[in-house]
């Protein structure tokens, strides 16, 4: 039953002194404040709202379940709690590391290992199997390779992060671009699936340099970028002849 549709029992929704009783011999008198009211929880379960003194808890609440049992049986309590009130100081949602770290985060030594089924990778030796610890050594010792390799999954992801990046072509730097990089000669093409849209810069005077570009980015470090005739420094007046002696000049 929900609480809109609870009907408390008239003997437990006054049945303050009991839980306040019982309130008291929990926690003490000196942190219990007033009765704040109650809320009915179902048929006969009331929970009472004190008041909390409790030094650091300020805005919190006791919260106090009164059950009556009926059939002339005395109101007992079910539970003593502190609950947060609507001015309470309260810790954030607590967020899993996972999902808490952003890029740039590790620092030397921090260790960020992959879950066993991570979707972004896939086993490299035998499909549609997870290695366990042993198989895992035996394709170390013998040669195999990685254990793992991006999954399709993981592929995407990758591509569409990078593609919506600062090094995709929507950046004001690729947009501004005399050219796009698939035509620049400091490119460097991926392999794989990947090479089709990205390749990794190796032009030292580019903002990019060492990074993934997609092949539709750019900057104004082209290869093949030029300057414009209003660019370019004012062209050197022609030299100049003198044919005057000291002769001549003696004669003005």
């Amino acid at each position: 039953m929900s609480t809109a549709d609870a009907v408390p029992s008239e003997v437990s929704t006054e049945a303050v002194d009991t839980a306040l009783t019982v309130l008291v011999e929990q926690v003490g008198a000196d942190v219990v404040g007033e009765h704040l009211g109650t809320e009915p929880e179902g048929d006969g379960v009331v929970t009472h709202r004190f008041g909390c003194r409790q030094a650091g808890y300020r805005g919190w609440v006791w919260a106090v379940v009164t059950v009556d049992p009926g059939e002339g049986l005395p109101v007992t309590v079910d539970e003593v709690v502190m609950l947060p009130g609507d001015e309470a100081i309260v810790a954030p949602t607590w967020v899993p590391y996972r999902e808490r770290i952003k890029p740039g985060d590790l620092s030397p030594g921090d260790l960020l290992p992959a879950d066993e089924d991570d979707p972004r990778l896939v086993p490299t030796w035998l499909e549609g199997d997870r290695p366990d610890p042993v198989a895992r050594a035996v394709v170390e010792e013998i040669g195999l390779g990685r254990s793992r390799v991006l999954s399709i999954e993981g592929r995407d992801a990758a591509a569409e992060r990078w593609y919506a990046g600062d090094q995709g072509p929507e950046s004001p730097l690729a947009q501004s671009a005399p050219g796009r990089c698939v035509g620049c000669g400091f490119l460097v093409r991926l392999t794989g699936p990947l090479s089709t849209m990205f390749g990794v810069c190796a032009n030292e005077y580019a903002n990019d340099d060492a990074r993934v570009v997609s092949l539709d980015h750019g900057c104004g470090a082209h290869s093949e970028a030029q300057l414009r005739r209003k660019q370019l420094p004012p062209p050197l007046p022609d030299h100049v002849l003198d044919t005057i002696g000291r002769d001549d000049l003696e004669t003005f």
